[in-house]
């Protein structure tokens, strides 16, 4: 009886011990493998961030280069515009100064032309002030003024313009280079004028007559020592 007992009690033993570690593989088992997922998660999700990322930052990378290289064509495209318009008004200015300049070349050398083309003759005078006095065959200068024809000296006029052309007909001087110091009235259709050239070097005094319908004609010329207008 004793024996059936003890065998009993053991068995029991033997089962709640089987039973226990068994429940006991479970749980380490299942810590495990809660250790496993926990792992899989923390460094899985890591992985997915850090892979978005560096995809974010190569997209960012690559719109900034697609930027950079835009914003570099604007500033070239704006750099070659401005060069092109300086170049252009360069050229404008370059090719108006030359135009310029052959005018003033041609209108210079039509009065120098004109001047050579008459004959001198020297004459007497009493002015001591006078180092030479000559006549010439100079012709009239041509005219805009209409007939019946009244000298009216006035600056910025027709009559004071053909003036001053007949002045530099007969003296020689050119346009740009002649100042004007005196012009006056000699009876009703003669003037008398002293002009000279801007460095006041050379100094005349020019006598002209009035041609009907062809203008203002030099009539002589004295060259003086000294500007007596001035």
């Amino acid at each position: 009886m004793s024996d059936e007992f003890d065998n009993t009690r053991v068995d029991r033993f033997e089962k709640k011990r089987k039973n226990t570690l068994w429940i006991s593989w479970l749980f380490v088992a299942g810590g495990i493998l809660v250790v496993v997922l926990i792992a899989l998660f923390i460094f899985g999700g890591n992985d997915d961030d850090n892979q978005a990322t560096d995809v974010d930052k190569e997209d960012n990378s690559e719109d900034q280069q697609v930027e950079s290289e835009s914003d570099k064509e604007s500033v070239s495209s704006e750099d070659e515009t401005l060069e092109e318009k300086e170049t252009e008004d360069v050229k404008v200015d370059s090719e108006e100064e030359t135009s310029s300049n052959q005018n003033n070349e041609s209108a210079n050398e039509e009065e120098t032309e004109e001047s050579e083309q008459f004959e001198t003759e020297t004459v007497s005078s009493d002015d001591e002030n006078v180092i030479e006095a000559y006549t010439g065959n100079w012709s009239p200068i041509g005219t805009e003024q209409e007939e019946p024809h009244v000298t009216k000296i006035k600056k910025e006029t027709q009559e004071w313009e053909e003036i001053l052309k007949a002045f530099r007909h007969a003296t020689g001087l050119v346009e740009g280079d002649m100042i004007t110091w005196w012009v006056d009235g000699v009876g009703p259709q003669s003037v008398i004028g002293t002009v000279t050239n801007k460095a006041q070097e050379e100094n005349y005094r020019v006598y002209l007559s009035w041609v009907t319908n062809q203008g203002w004609q030099p009539t002589k010329v004295e060259i003086l020592k000294e500007n007596d207008k001035k």
